[in-house]
């Protein structure tokens, strides 16, 4: 089994280190082959760093597509809550997952209510969003900032360790959650601090999407192209891919 991972940030360190967690959970006759956008920011931290990541991981996907290089089984987008998994699961046969979504369903399996830290403030809305169009905001106690930047948070990890420890508990003592999930790709190596030091199970987005991608792939699954994910119509598009078009 292959599994393409998509860092839609343009971060080499953010890259190698969402491959590193997508490996840790991936089983040992799985390829995890990490890529990211040609274009973008480095960093995700607004909607229009968001929209901008979702056409950078849209042209990746166009071109392997366009060039016979897509062969992969499964594709994770590896950003909490960014756009593109929509369009991406409408532009290929095989599954998308989404991180945001994929801790939620494994937090709901593991407990009643969870909540997500994630970076700042203003990533919460967006992360709320996604949660309600999967139907999982029922079970979500709260979204909170850490109040690190995705920078900040891949510059400092042990810094961001304590502060994202530090929200985590307040989930539980004020929000009653019992489970924890990371809301942010590069927040991958403080899941066993969070179970260490408050005793909650913590569930980190990259290997959640990875074990949920091999069980569906197992199961002989893949997006439903009846409804909503049917291809689209064939319109003319100028510039397309875009970064071919760029010369990049």
């Amino acid at each position: 089994m292959r599994i393409l991972v998509l860092n839609p940030n343009t971060s080499a360190a953010m890259t190698a280190e969402i491959a590193a967690a997508a490996r840790s959970a991936a089983h040992s006759d799985t390829e995890i082959v990490c890529m990211s956008p040609y274009f973008g920011s480095a960093a995700i931290d607004s909607s229009t760093e968001s929209y901008l990541s979702a056409v950078g991981v849209m042209d990746l996907v166009a071109r392997l597509t366009r060039s016979g290089d897509f062969d992969f089984d499964a594709v994770v987008l590896a950003g909490f809550g960014e756009h593109g998994r929509d369009a991406l699961a409408e532009m290929l046969t095989v599954p998308v997952f989404d991180i945001a979504e994929c801790a939620a369903h494994v937090a709901h399996l593991i407990g009643r209510r969870f909540s997500v830290i994630t970076t700042l403030a203003r990533s919460i809305p967006p992360i709320e969003d996604r949660l309600l169009l999967a139907g999982l905001n029922a079970h979500c106690a709260s979204v909170r900032a850490c109040g690190l930047s995705t920078a900040d948070v891949d510059a400092d990890p042990a810094g961001a360790v304590q502060a994202i420890v530090d929200e985590a508990a307040r989930a539980m003592n004020e929000d009653g959650a019992d489970v924890i999930c990371l809301g942010c790709a590069g927040m991958a190596g403080v899941t066993a601090a969070i179970s260490a030091k408050l005793g909650v199970p913590a569930v980190d987005g990259v290997a959640a999407a990875v074990a949920l991608a091999q069980a569906v792939v197992g199961l002989g699954l893949s997006t439903s192209k009846a409804g909503v994910f049917a291809p689209g119509p064939d319109n003319p598009r100028s510039h397309w891919p875009l970064s071919e078009a760029l010369g990049l």
